[in-house]
């Protein structure tokens, strides 16, 4: 490297270092900058010569971690040194003894916590993705601290995902989308969360995320137009009460608009709720801010008309990551909803900065059930981590359950409130207060009404769990819960009853065996199997355990077969076993072999019909933002990037994850299935069926259509090439007057 380049890298690095520094320096933390930048040379010296992908020094990197630290979390020194070293033990020969003695146990129990869940959360087997996954959740009990540097971690990754290949970027936003945005709102990092969510909808639909963008840039002045005419009459208001404030206008995530155009099958110019305007305001009286909310509250229900049902107290009763504020939906002068959040400053710098901010808020003296209360949902992570699931993938929706779902108020018999996650059953509420009273729950009076262990509840509902010492835990109980901690109570007593099982069954063929002086061995034992249409002998052993096998004459005959039988037929069980294997399974290993993951898979005529397996779950065609998975078999399945199945598999098993693009020529068909609503009048069947089969020449599978109070409801399996197929289609369908909406079900 030539010397002016070096000096303007070294003057580079200098200069971010200086922006770190000059943001700390602007914050309220007690001033050390001399522990800051002894981190920073030390780092510096460490990471000498060693590059990012992009080219640039190493270094530039914990700066910028650094700084999302102090600037975007509020975190102070401590932290910020934890920031600087946090990849020194992973990469370096440094180790945390060294950072022991150089800047003491607190940043080197920090940094020895980030790089226990360094390299991302997962590898390549499941119980190893399992145990790192463990790792991270374990931290946040340890010193919060650990999870808040990984997550600023994980946000400047983002930032500069452009210069990682196509898979690498899936599987970095598969697993940002799944995991780290629930974690940063579950921590109350609620603008992290929104950055983290729109970089990885970037990443995997660039097309459609650069479509929003861009109608959100030409919608921008008409929405100007609205808060500027929605807020004069709020302004006058609240100056006329003399509340000191700062009005916002909150415009919706291109995240949040495709999720929302997804679920509820809506255009762009469908979605009304794009603005939100934003009042933070200065409490006159610390002790009063609550009563100031609702003041405001009031003055602004007399200015315009409030929508009855989109009324939300969050300041009475924060959600669980500590975020307050009064949500209320208005009338606008135009016509429209626009909604209104009103917030103290405090509130506010909780909103943005979540956990960090409490602190800050607590040594101000504000009362201690103001902080958030991570502990009880802490304890929680703890007894799923006590008994997590053997399978990494429902190990990641359990945790899920328990990071990212809205909340419902829920009542004891005694008047105590309880906050539960919206969608939770009766049975769910009866494992939260205690395993021994769900263990034994037959059901629940809510509202004095008696009700089934399934029964869901509603906000404001009281409840009384209601046992029998007979009543144990049962399969089908895990299809009647929705919480983490149940499900994982209720999959870890099963297990425990499985185990006990298999034991019992184990002594019971023993004694059986000894008994009747026969031997055991692979093919009696497969004799036995097949007796009991059983493919593992674990499972023969377990239902035996449980009684519902018994050993008798015909066992006894099965092991007394003659030595010539039982080696015939293990020849057939051993040969049948190899005629069930697809003959295509090793020549598509030794494809897989051949692929470079770092570039996207080819997805031709050819390779479809021979090579690659459409996934059934989301039935992904030519045009579609798609991805490969490789599966256990070795085989390559092509997943829709949206795809909800694909999601677990970006966040679980990443490494697996290959990028795909189409090079098809309309030479294939796929089935496709379309959702039409509309007004019902006669003839409207038979101008479906024109504009497909006539005009449009496309071949039907499939059409039903109900009809109920005027309106229809059908779903019609077409045979198309690809999604522009589905476009012209769709815009067509949508020319017939009583037609309302045409959208692609992928199922």
């Amino acid at each position: 490297m030539n010397i002016d380049k070096e000096q303007a890298e070294e003057r580079l690095v200098n200069e971010a270092f200086q922006g770190l520094v000059n943001s700390y320096l602007a914050s309220k933390h007690r001033k050390k900058v001399d522990i800051i930048t002894r981190a920073f040379n030390f780092a510096k010296h460490a990471h000498k010569g060693v590059r990012r992908n992009s080219g640039e020094p190493y270094i530039l990197h914990p700066i910028a971690v650094a700084r999302i630290v102090s600037e975007e979390i509020g975190l102070g020194s401590t932290s910020i040194c934890a920031a600087l070293l946090h990849d020194v033990v992973e990469d370096t020969e440094y180790t945390v003894e060294d950072i022991s003695n150089l800047f003491g146990p607190k940043i080197a129990q920090i940094v020895d916590g980030l790089t226990k869940i360094s390299g991302g959360i997962f590898g390549d087997k499941a119980s190893a993705q399992t145990e790192n996954f463990k790792k991270l959740l374990l931290t946040m009990s340890e010193d919060i601290r650990v999870i808040l540097i990984k997550i600023a971690d994980r946000l400047h990754n983002m930032r500069t995902l452009e210069h990682m290949a196509p898979n690498k970027q899936y599987k970095i936003a598969g697993e940002t989308l799944y995991i780290y945005a629930p974690i940063a709102y579950r921590l109350g990092l609620n603008k992290i969360k929104m950055e983290l969510e729109n970089l990885s909808f970037k990443y995997e639909h660039p097309e459609e995320y650069m479509a929003i963008e861009e109608k959100l840039a030409m919608t921008q002045a008409e929405r100007e137009k609205l808060f500027a005419d929605f807020t004069a009459p709020i302004k006058a208001k609240l100056d006329e009460m003399e509340v000191k404030y700062e009005l916002k206008g909150r415009i919706k995530s291109p995240y949040s608009i495709w999720k929302k155009m997804q679920t509820k099958h809506l255009a762009f110019d469908e979605i009304f709720d794009i603005l939100a305007v934003r009042i933070i305001f200065e409490p006159k009286n610390l002790k009063e801010e609550a009563n100031e909310c609702f003041n405001i509250y009031i003055a602004l229900s007399h200015l315009y008309r409030t929508h009855p049902d989109r009324f939300r107290d969050w300041v009475n009763q924060p959600k669980t990551n500590g975020y307050q504020a009064l949500h209320m939906t208005l009338m606008s002068k135009h016509g429209e909803w626009v909604e209104v959040q009103i917030r103290s400053r405090r509130m506010d710098d909780i909103a943005e900065q979540g956990v960090a901010a409490h602190w800050k808020y607590k040594e101000k003296g504000y009362a201690e059930e103001e902080e958030v209360d991570l502990n009880k949902w802490l304890l929680t992570i703890k007894e799923i981590l006590d008994d997590p699931q053997p399978d990494a993938m429902d190990f990641l929706d359990a945790i899920k359950l328990n990071l990212y779902s809205s909340e419902i108020f829920v009542f004891t018999p005694k008047g105590e409130i309880k906050t539960m996650p919206q969608g939770c059953t009766a049975l769910d509420f009866a494992f939260s207060i205690h395993s021994v009273l769900g263990t034994h729950c037959i059901g629940a009076k809510v509202n004095h009404k008696l009700v089934p262990m399934s029964h869901v509840l509603e906000s404001g509902d009281q409840v009384e769990v209601l046992t029998s010492k007979t009543q144990n835990v049962k399969p089908e109980w895990l299809t009647m819960v929705t919480t983490a901690k149940a499900k994982s109570k209720i999959q870890g007593i099963l297990r425990r009853e499985v185990r006990a099982a298999h034991k019992e069954g184990e002594r019971l063929i023993n004694e059986f065996v000894e008994r009747e002086g026969l031997t055991l061995d692979v093919h009696n034992t497969a004799r036995l199997c097949r007796l009991h249409n059983f493919t593992e002998y674990d499972q023969l052993l377990v239902a035996l355990g449980k009684g519902s096998v018994t050993l008798g004459d015909a066992e006894r005959n099965a092991l007394k077969g003659s030595s010539t039988s039982t080696n015939i037929l293990g020849r057939l069980f051993r040969s049948s076993k190899k005629e069930d294997t697809p003959s295509t399974k090793t020549s598509t290993s030794s494809e897989v072999q051949k692929i470079d993951r770092k570039r996207p898979l080819i997805l031709t005529d050819e390779a479809l019909q021979n090579s690659y397996h459409m996934a059934d779950c989301c039935h992904p065609i030519p045009g579609d933002d798609v991805l490969g998975f490789i599966d256990d078999d070795g085989q390559i399945v092509i997943h829709q990037r949206k795809c909800p199945e694909a999601a677990k598999l970006k966040a679980a098993y990443g490494n697996r994850i290959v990028a795909a693009q189409w090079s098809t020529h309309k030479l294939l068909y796929f089935s496709v299935s379309l959702n039409i609503k509309g007004i019902d009048g006669v003839g409207v069947v038979n101008q479906i069926s024109n504009v497909i089969s006539q005009e449009l020449n496309v071949n039907m599978e499939r059409i039903l259509i109900e009809a109920y109070d005027g309106i229809f409801d059908g779903t019609i399996r077409l045979r198309v090439h690809d999604v522009d197929d589905i476009k012209i289609i769709c815009d067509n369908l949508k020319k017939i007057n009583n037609i309302r909406s045409v959208v692609r079900i992928d199922k």
